[in-house]
């Protein structure tokens, strides 16, 4: 058995990067670029108009003529006398020697005759070629996550592909007899199935969705069959339930007969125990405790992790912040503990329920305080270290 941190450091040094691969700008939401992006032109690619108003050569002439329109998509580059001003559109093309556009609500027009009644600076309302960025520099650094916006900046630079880490294919393997699919009747002894549903959800927050959810009834031989066409098929295998060293617990010898080596088994921490990590070649495999409350944990204390590294995020861990508990708290187990619990700006609540198998108050949850090992005493207001799961 194991504490916290090594585990998490396995975990850290067993799981690597996804394939590189081309995709569909379009398609690029949520995954992380692989190479470097360098702007194919300049943006702006030529001097555009700010502003719905009119373009003009800066004097202290207030009183022009109206010779000309210039709309977003035309192309004219007309000369004018002093005197003379041009209709301009927002996003429209000012000709080369017009330096200033007046908006239309600093000026009264009629006909043809302009009165600037608030004469803007020298250069005002004009974008210059290359303002937002040049040919040739960087639009976005290597291991940049796409966003939205940056969907967008792409395509206005006309880039249609972009080349990424691949997200893996994961496998939610169930096990156990008692388990029955929601939405069936639910016979004396048994217990609807949550794991896979909340896994796959836990998995789509981050932007997973090759989910497979696999189920398999408790023995060996099913067992076995089943890990192998996982490992078959997918990068990551996550098993629910059968860890634990129980009569029909065959997860761990499934795994090891499949050719997965273990890299740890068991953890110092409560809760989730019983949780078994390995790999087999570059696919990694977690099998997780069954009780719902400890495959939650596990999966944002190390499968999330994991997931990230595989996606390309240099960040890959939840993030830590520290709040002051509300109430004393004991933790005599000599093991890390868990605890869901709810913080604001300043306090963190130890909510009730901490069972493995009580999801209830997980539900209302935002957060988990990690108590080390060896702290013992927790006095009120003291600070402690708090995981944000939201």
């Amino acid at each position: 058995m194991i504490q916290v941190e090594e585990a998490l450091s396995v975990v850290a040094k067993n799981s690597c990067k996804m394939p590189i691969r081309k995709i569909k700008v379009s398609k690029s939401l949520g995954f992380i670029l692989a190479e470097a992006i360098y702007s194919p032109m300049n943006m702006p690619p030529f001097r555009q108009s700010a502003m719905d108003g009119y373009a003009f050569l800066h004097s202290e002439l207030q009183h022009l003529d109206v010779v000309s329109t210039s709309q977003a998509g035309d192309f004219s580059n007309i000369e004018l006398a002093k005197n003379e001003a041009i209709r301009i559109f927002t996003g429209a093309f000012v000709p080369d020697h017009l330096d200033t556009v007046v908006m239309q609500e600093h000026t009264s027009r009629t006909g043809d005759a302009l009165a600037i009644t608030k004469m803007p600076s020298r250069f005002a309302n004009v974008r210059n070629e290359g303002e937002q960025i040049k040919e040739n520099e960087l639009v976005l650094p290597k291991n940049t996550l796409i966003n939205p916006a940056a969907i967008g900046f792409l395509a206005c630079l006309g880039i249609t592909e972009i080349t990424v880490y691949a997200k893996p294919k994961i496998a939610v393997l169930v096990t156990g007899n008692e388990l029955v699919k929601p939405g069936k009747q639910l016979p004396k002894g048994k217990i609807y199935e949550s794991n896979s549903v909340m896994l796959e959800a836990a998995l789509k927050g981050i932007g997973i969705k090759k989910v497979k959810i696999i189920r398999v009834k408790d023995n060996l031989k099913a067992t076995k069959k089943a890990v192998k066409e996982c490992l078959s098929d997918f990068d990551v295998v996550l098993v629910s339930g059968g860890i634990s060293v129980g009569d029909y617990d065959f997860v761990k010898e499934a795994l090891l007969s499949n050719g997965v080596e273990e890299l740890f088994y068991k953890i110092n921490q409560k809760p989730g125990k019983p949780l078994f990590f390995g790999k087999k070649d570059k696919k990694i495999v977690f099998a997780l405790p069954g009780n719902p409350a400890s495959t939650l944990t596990g999966f944002y204390v190390y499968v999330y992790p994991a997931l990230k590294i595989s996606m390309g995020f240099e960040t890959i861990h939840l993030s830590k912040i520290t709040r002051k508990i509300t109430t004393q708290f004991e933790n005599t187990s000599g093991k890390t503990l868990f605890l869901k619990a709810f913080f604001d700006d300043e306090k963190v609540t130890v909510l009730e329920s901490q069972s493995s198998a009580m999801l209830n108050t997980f539900a209302k949850a935002n957060g988990l305080i990690c108590l080390p090992f060896d702290s013992i005493t927790i006095e009120k207001n003291q600070e402690v270290l708090v995981i944000p799961i939201n």
